[in-house]
């Protein structure tokens, strides 16, 4: 099927949107464990594969650096590898398992990556939920590394799974069969 660069584009920035507006709700509304900061790029990456799902990711950070500061463009390195782990996993298609399997993958991996940026950025500590968990492994004495990675995958198992769990379910929906089809061969 030829592809609607267009098209293409448009759904890119709609993901960003989503990444955005979730993102920020999630934030303002202090919900624990939950960002939904990702939930556009998954999506873009299930429906259309890993170029579109990088641009997503990558768009993201970058407006967000415009938007609350330069220090969320360095986490753009972290919606890279979402959007590889999702549009890889999702080749075949995107199943209510294959979902929950995806959002624990997610769950290591991207703390894996954002940990030492944490790190080096903010200490560790970013005013989220997590620093609770941070600051009470620090507490107990456990390295730096070791309670930033711990404090990240704890929030992550949840939002990560939340989100992908979400995608399938939209993904799922009438309108978006149409679409399918664009899925470039990543």
């Amino acid at each position: 099927m030829r592809v609607n660069k267009t098209l293409m584009i448009t759904y890119c920035a709609i993901g960003v949107a989503l990444n955005v507006i979730l993102g920020e709700a999630a934030s303002m509304l202090n919900i624990p464990l939950l960002f939904l900061d990702t939930i556009g790029t998954i999506f873009i990456s299930a429906m259309f594969g890993i170029p579109y799902g990088i641009m997503t990711g990558v768009s993201t950070n970058l407006l967000m650096g415009l938007i609350s500061g330069i220090t969320a463009v360095p986490f753009a390195l972290v919606s890279i590898a979402v959007a590889i782990i999702v549009g890889g996993m999702t080749r075949n298609g995107l199943t209510l398992k294959k979902s929950i399997v995806i959002g624990i993958v997610l769950a290591v991996v991207c703390p894996l990556i954002g940990t030492p940026i944490r790190i080096a950025l903010f200490g560790g500590l970013t005013g989220s939920g997590t620093d609770v968990i941070i600051v009470a492994l620090r507490a107990a004495g456990k390295e730096l590394f070791t309670s930033t990675f711990i404090g990240a995958i704890s929030a992550n198992i949840v939002d990560k799974i939340i989100s992908c769990m979400l995608v399938y379910y939209m993904i799922q929906q009438p309108i978006f069969k149409k679409v399918r089809g664009y899925r470039l061969n990543s």
